[in-house]
């Protein structure tokens, strides 16, 4: 018997239950019809032209996103609007789409373990713990803590999560003494500057995640210049990079869920915004 849209949900929403939502979030089914049958599925952190034109060409009758499309209250979806015209083209290629955001950041394993397990970090504890969290369950939470086997120099460590990362424009930025060394480490899975302090209080070595801004960024490693200061080395990579291996890890909920009846697949489509990188003159101050 097929699977359909609600059995891949049903297998989803599991792993990922929607009651560790954030409020603010807008998770779920966003359009499609829940008994449809379906046999192929995509993955994606971002529901873009690119991905829906993706799924379109695969046949696929389900996309599983990260992102949500709809996040703020919207009036009308027109075809002649960018997200209108998301839906129209989904709507009429006989697609649906699922948005699994804060709930995936926040189970285990979710977002945040598959960007440490990318990097060869295993982990030992969430980096914001879930206000159900309990002994048993500590990892539940946002982003995670964990060691390397070994230390190793920052700019090695900064080398690493390059090397374990999708490439983008952005590339990844980085802040510390190339020399210090690397054992205890924070990541957070998309914009994770809110948890600068708590990476701090923590006493990580390094703190990897995304969208770090400039003036919380120098504020942050400004702690180190004052006596008995203290703070993490920084790691920023692009959003997109840092949640992508997400998809893979969602990828497997639903081989295993669906007996592998349903036909996966993880886009291998960039969707990180930015496509130019000039580093500018090296010679000028």
């Amino acid at each position: 018997m097929s699977a359909t849209v609600a059995d891949v949900i049903t297998a989803l929403e599991r792993a990922y239950p929607p009651e560790y939502a954030e409020d603010w979030d807008a998770i779920g089914l966003v359009c499609g019809d829940p008994t449809s049958a379906v046999d192929r599925v995509l993955l994606c952190v971002d529901p873009t032209e690119d991905t829906v034109s993706e799924a379109l060409e695969r046949g696929v009758g389900l996309i599983v996103a990260h992102h949500p499309l709809l996040l703020r209250g919207v009036h009308g979806v027109p075809a002649d609007q960018p997200k209108g015209r998301l839906i129209h083209r989904m709507l009429l290629g006989g697609v649906a789409l699922y948005c699994a955001h804060t709930n995936a950041d926040t189970a285990v394993p979710g977002v945040s373990d598959a960007l440490a397990e990318a990097i060869g970090l295993p982990v030992t504890a969430a980096l914001r713990p879930h206000r159900s969290a309990t002994a048993e369950t500590p990892l539940l939470g946002l982003g995670r803590v964990g060691e390397l086997a070994e230390p190793e120099p920052f700019a090695r460590f900064v080398r690493r999560v390059a090397d374990a990362l999708p490439t983008t424009s952005w590339g990844v930025r980085a802040s510390g003494d190339p020399d210090r060394p690397i054992r205890r480490v924070a990541v957070s899975g998309g914009a994770g500057d809110g948890f600068l302090s708590t990476a701090a209080a923590l006493g990580v070595d390094a703190y990897v995640t995304s969208d770090l801004r400039h003036h919380p960024a120098g504020e942050h490693a400004a702690m180190a210049t004052v006596p008995g200061g203290a703070a993490p080395a920084l790691v920023d990579v692009a959003h997109w990079a840092g949640e992508w291996p997400w998809c893979a890890q969602a990828a497997r909920v639903i081989r295993a869920a669906t007996q592998s009846t349903v036909e996966v697949h993880v886009s291998q489509r960039r969707t990180d915004p930015w496509n130019l990188h000039e580093p500018g003159d090296r010679s000028r101050p």
